[in-house]
């Protein structure tokens, strides 16, 4: 019994692993696809855009080795929660490497030039985003309740900071009717911010999830 149970937690170690990897890696793509948009350096957006594929062969890794313990070892209560709330996490991590890739595709078709980009808080957005993926995922490890429903209160920030884009882009709309289609652009890098936010919060939802055995709804 005492092999079986061992053996049983490497392969859920093995699996935080792997979530803390995806997560580092979404939060870094996260990083770069922001701030090709604002330097205008593109390397930086076609390196997220090239590499999202392994974010997603990190999803898939997850969920094999997920599958295989429920497969082979029938987990119940908290230990098949953690499990399934892994699968979760990682969907909810692809989605957000996914939106990353958007806006680092938004950067390439804006180009080097944009002065739309520094009339937003599109800055502190992805910062916000950054800070909430790596939260939502200590949050996780750590079983960090609090941690968990803070990102209720980020996510909060975040939407107040997309409705203050929106409001800043169509103003400038108004006063440049040429730059309509690069301030869509801009208002669709917010949405994609808005969106990471959400996602994040999601986790925190997750999280509180496993360790209380109920799901809260913290994107309200």
């Amino acid at each position: 019994m005492a092999t079986y149970r061992f053996q049983f937690d490497e392969h859920l170690k093995e699996l935080t692993t792997e979530i803390i990897l995806m997560g580092e890696r979404v939060e870094k793509a996260i990083e770069l696809s922001v701030q090709s948009l604002i330097t205008g350096d593109l390397t930086s957006a076609h390196m997220v855009i090239s590499q999202d594929h392994e974010i997603n062969a990190l999803e898939e890794r997850i969920d094999d080795i997920g599958s295989k313990l429920i497969a082979t070892q029938q987990p119940v209560a908290k230990d098949l929660r953690r499990i399934l709330i892994s699968f979760k996490i990682a969907s909810d991590l692809e989605r957000m490497a996914d939106l990353a890739v958007d806006v680092a595709k938004a950067a390439v078709r804006l180009g080097e030039n944009s002065t739309l980009k520094t009339l937003t808080d599109i800055p502190r957005m992805a910062e916000l985003a950054q800070q909430m993926t790596n939260e939502s995922i200590v949050a996780f490890t750590d079983e960090n309740i609090d941690l968990a429903y803070k990102m209720a209160k980020m996510d909060d920030e975040v939407d107040s900071l997309h409705s203050k884009v929106m409001i800043e882009l169509f103003t400038h709309i108004a006063h440049d009717p040429q730059s309509i289609n690069k301030a869509i652009l801009v208002g669709f890098v917010s949405r994609y911010l808005e969106r990471i936010a959400d996602h994040a919060t999601n986790i925190g939802e997750s999280v509180v999830y496993l360790v209380r055995g109920k799901r809260p709804d913290l994107n309200q």
